[in-house]
């Protein structure tokens, strides 16, 4: 049994050109945050509330003062996602990442997932990692939708010609 789990393994690491293990290693990390988190507040973690939580401290309106008992955390996993990602861009690529993508569309890109995230009750760390990893069938069925509108938009973004 342990042989054919370690020929599995062999056959999936021909997909990853770079090595397997910085993504196992993040799996475990993702995996054991989103534990703590949870073990310690009783809150699946996601990261879509996380401007809703921050105007908190700026607005008094009831759509985000019901942020504020959890709205530490949520900073600090926001921020850790992004500090992540610059470590590892330093780490592994020799630099701060860049894009070629123009300004103008990472924003409505950016807006139009903030949308999406609203109207999915969820982003993709919260029904990927934590919805699907409790088995909710609500969030087998976003997994589901943002994979098929994702691949969908790719296609007609890269047939239509667009680029970056």
């Amino acid at each position: 049994m342990i042989e054919a789990a370690l020929q599995a393994l062999a056959g999936v690491e021909q997909l990853f050109p770079h090595g397997i293990y910085r993504y196992a290693v993040g799996g475990v990390f993702v995996g054991l945050g989103v534990a703590v988190i949870y073990v310690a507040t009783g809150i699946s973690a996601g990261a879509s509330t996380f401007l809703e939580s921050t105007l908190s401290w700026v607005s008094d309106g009831s759509r985000f003062q019901r942020y504020t008992a959890s709205r530490d955390w949520r900073v600090v996993f926001t921020l850790g996602i992004v500090l992540g990602a610059a470590v590892y861009a330093v780490i592994y690529q020799g630099g701060i990442w860049t894009t070629e993508v123009q300004l103008w569309r990472l924003f409505f890109g950016g807006v139009l997932v903030g949308i999406g995230t609203r109207i999915g009750k969820g982003c993709t760390s919260g029904h990927g990692v934590c919805g699907v990893g409790s088995a909710s069938r609500t969030s087998f069925v976003g997994v589901a939708v943002f994979l098929l509108v994702a691949i969908g938009t790719a296609q007609i973004v890269m047939a239509a010609g667009v680029t970056p």
